[in-house]
């Protein structure tokens, strides 16, 4: 399967910022970095991902669905943030 990719554009270094952020468990500082992004879908998917970790299922599962990405219950919250770190990465 290929990877998803993301275009490098202005807003990468800041969703890379919040994904280092809540891989570093500091998920507070990097839902208020993807609250400014809110339009783009893998802001939305790292807000999922955030949500997760603070244990809002219910509006992780809002923007799993605004991000048009699955929840995947069997997938850790760090594997997933890598896998989100890969794309952001290209």
């Amino acid at each position: 399967m290929e990877k998803a990719r993301h275009p490098q554009s202005t807003l990468t270094p800041a969703l890379l910022d919040a994904v280092d952020r809540a891989l570093a468990g500091d998920w507070q500082a990097a839902h208020e970095i993807v609250q400014e992004h809110e339009e783009d879908a893998l802001a939305g998917w790292i807000h999922a991902v955030v949500h997760r970790m603070e244990g809002d299922l219910d509006n992780a599962r809002y923007w799993y669905g605004r991000s048009k990405r699955a929840f995947r219950e069997d997938l850790s919250t760090s594997d997933e943030l890598r896998e989100i770190k890969a794309a952001l990465s290209g």
